[in-house]
């Protein structure tokens, strides 16, 4: 975890930040590319996607910010202050494929 950091994804300074493995180790991405992300940022991609889906068709930052399901998600923190707490929750779609 680094502190005072730029996220990646949603650009917002001066968060605490953590690496996401841009394809998940659990898909063979534990030495492929990494990202630096805030904290809500990290939370909210595991809570709309599946490893195997980040693995196969979002495995870069720029497939991410152009996906629907996080793009809201990307405008809407930007304008939210870095010491915000921000609950995650599984989307509906995920929270089916138990």
């Amino acid at each position: 975890m680094a502190e005072d950091q730029t996220c990646e994804l949603c650009g917002r300074r001066d968060v605490e930040t953590t690496t996401h493995h841009l394809t998940p180790k659990e898909v063979g991405g534990t030495f492929l590319p990494t990202a630096e992300l805030c904290i809500p940022c990290h939370k909210q991609i595991h809570s709309l996607y599946t490893n195997e889906e980040l693995g196969i068709r979002l495995n870069s930052i720029e497939t991410l910010r152009h996906d629907s399901k996080i793009s809201a998600f990307i405008k809407w923190i930007r304008k939210q202050p870095s010491s915000k707490l921000v609950r995650t929750r599984k989307s509906r779609e995920r929270r089916k494929k138990k």
